[in-house]
């Protein structure tokens, strides 16, 4: 049995999980967990590949993750799982809070004030979906501007650092901006789905998630026991600035279903936004593209 190598998300369940001994009591032994979830080839703060190509999220996937099984927006997930570079876990996703945050001293207070104003986003990233998805609500698509910041890491230096007038954060980075005070002008909570290997076992992928969803519960009941596995996420520079212990929750592991219905939707609209070349949009059916545990 090869090893499953775990891609943490920025999250506390999968520390919980190994902490509490939920992994090995569900049956899942041989594991290894990382928190480089994203992947070396994200590293690059300019998400611009040597050959001048953005990488993204998404290109991470079409480039190939080393691990098991890990984590991304729900958008980007579908893309690459319909394109054959994974399969979508179907049996249940996570709801990560995020928001277009600005400095407290910016004059930006609504979502209108945003027309024209550039928002650093990841490129196929969660970011970069979402602040669409988001301001379609109240601006027209024109004065929708999109400025690709790098890595969420990167986009908490920039905000911090006053190098960006807005940017649409989310997980750990909207709780670190959240405490040091800066303002949500509006938010863009959004669904991250979790992407299995091909040649996954999608029963020990199920043990995983039964271990996560026991993690979930010692969120929801105490949560505050567990903030410290924050620090292991956050880089160096962060961890006296902000006092992980006043953190809340963060992303939240829901036992629905990502159905047929959500699958074909979401494809859809991104395909009608534009937003990656029609040559690399994949077009697997829900049937090839999305595994459950069996």
């Amino acid at each position: 049995m090869s090893t499953f190598v775990i891609h943490s998300h920025g999250r506390l369940h999968e520390w919980i999980a190994e902490q509490n001994g939920y992994y090995a009591a569900e049956g899942l032994t041989d594991y290894v967990l990382s928190k480089n979830f994203l992947g070396p080839k994200l590293s690059d703060p300019s998400f611009v590949t040597p050959e001048g190509r953005k990488f993204g999220a998404y290109e991470s996937y079409e480039a190939g993750r080393e691990s098991t099984t890990s984590c991304a927006c729900h958008w980007t997930v579908n893309m690459a799982a319909s394109a054959d570079y994974g399969s979508l876990w179907g049996d249940c996703y996570f709801v990560t809070p995020s928001g277009i945050m600005v400095p407290p001293e910016s004059p930006i207070r609504t979502p209108a004030d945003l027309a024209g104003v550039e928002i650093h986003v990841g490129y196929h990233s969660g970011s970069h979906y979402t602040t669409i998805q988001t301001l379609e609500e109240y601006l027209a698509p024109n004065e929708i501007k999109l400025h690709f910041g790098g890595t969420s890491n990167t986009r908490l230096d920039s905000m911090v650092d006053r190098t960006a007038r807005a940017s649409t954060v989310w997980g750990l980075q909207y709780l670190v901006l959240e405490q040091l005070g800066f303002r949500k002008v509006v938010d863009s909570t959004f669904v991250v789905a979790a992407m299995v290997d091909k040649n996954a076992n999608l029963d020990d992928v199920a043990r995983y998630y039964r271990a996560l969803r026991r993690a979930q519960t010692d969120i929801d009941f105490g949560h505050q026991k567990y903030t410290h596995y924050y620090l292991r996420e956050l880089p160096a520079r962060y961890a006296d600035m902000v006092d992980v212990r006043r953190f809340g929750p963060g992303e939240r592991l829901v036992f629905e279903p990502y159905s047929k219905e959500i699958y074909d939707k979401t494809h859809a609209w991104v395909e009608e936004r534009g937003i990656f070349d029609p040559d690399k949009t994949g077009q697997g059916a829900y049937e090839q593209a999305v595994a459950c545990a069996r």
